[in-house]
């Protein structure tokens, strides 16, 4: 296990008092390309994608082992994991967004919209009514590295929410490349990552039943664009970018960074009081206990 100095780059003194551990864990290398790291604090493991390598793999907390998940993994991307302790997949190659049943078994959540197939799911969150709002960017039919080189069928990159009855439905259609996303706690708000925007920027919108309302840009990017996207205890927002992990405060203030020794795709809250930091960052995994605690969701 290597150890690689942790560097808090504080910009506004109300990151002054975010840090933690004074080194990070380099838990594994060797990937193509981490993504979607998911924790599951009743099993006390993590599961993240290596898209290119097509399989996603499971770090054991108890023996700091990693071994593989599943492979082929359908080209995934971006997990979650839902109130029922059960995994939620983005699966780019087979363009849909899957459910890992209790049993194993494999149940499809969304794989179209108005008859036309999705483009490649990248990354989901779960609301507390049970739907699943996913990102559908075009990166896993683009080319043949992470996915199928296809032709979009539905001719854009929207956002969708899928409702427990089956029904997909169009919640934001004016990105270029949605990414990564996130609920506010009281989940009043959803926090979206336009990667390929020049500059990348986050947009924050309302939540307003089972649709979205405003959209405006909460915060941009000053290194690369950004991926992931995290909530804080204390309404921060956090987002993966070029250079680590970018801070904003609640009022869209770039507060902090965590920078990183490779490029940062992913990231989550884990451990047994939310307060661990596991990122994904090129080819590794990292992790480090920081003094702030992920956003506890209804």
């Amino acid at each position: 296990m290597d150890m690689v100095k942790a560097d808090f780059q504080s910009l506004d003194e109300r990151f002054a008092r975010i840090n933690g551990d004074e080194w990070m864990q380099r838990l594994h290398t060797g990937c193509r390309w981490t993504e979607g790291p998911a924790y599951f604090p009743a099993g006390r493991y993590l599961v993240f994608s290596d898209i290119p390598n097509d399989r996603t793999l499971r770090w054991d907390e108890t023996t700091g082992q990693v071994g593989v998940f599943r492979q082929s993994s359908g080209y995934a991307n971006g997990h979650t994991v839902d109130r029922t302790g059960r995994l939620v997949s983005c699966e780019q190659g087979t363009r849909r967004v899957t459910r890992t049943e209790h049993d194993g078994s494999i149940t499809v959540i969304a794989d179209a919209w108005n008859g036309k197939k999705l483009n490649s799911p990248n990354d989901v969150v779960e609301h507390s009514d049970g739907s699943l709002w996913f990102t559908d960017p075009s990166y896993g039919i683009d080319s043949d590295y992470e996915g199928y080189q296809a032709e979009s069928e539905i001719g854009a990159c929207n956002v969708y929410r899928a409702d427990p009855d089956g029904s997909v439905t169009m919640v934001a259609d004016d990105f270029v490349r949605p990414n990564g996303l996130a609920f506010s706690a009281d989940e009043s708000k959803l926090y979206i990552a336009d990667t390929r925007q020049k500059p990348s920027h986050l947009r924050v919108f309302d939540v307003k039943g089972a649709g979205l309302a405003g959209g405006g840009i909460f915060g941009t990017c000053d290194s690369g664009g950004f991926d992931g996207v995290r909530v804080d205890a204390k309404g921060n927002v956090w987002s993966a970018a070029r250079d680590g992990l970018h801070c904003f405060a609640p009022d869209g203030t770039l507060i902090g960074k965590l920078r990183m020794p490779e490029v940062c795709s992913n990231f989550t809250f884990g451990g047994a009081r939310r307060n661990e930091l596991f990122i994904t960052a090129s080819s590794s995994l990292y992790t480090l206990r920081v003094n702030i605690n992920g956003a506890r969701y209804p």
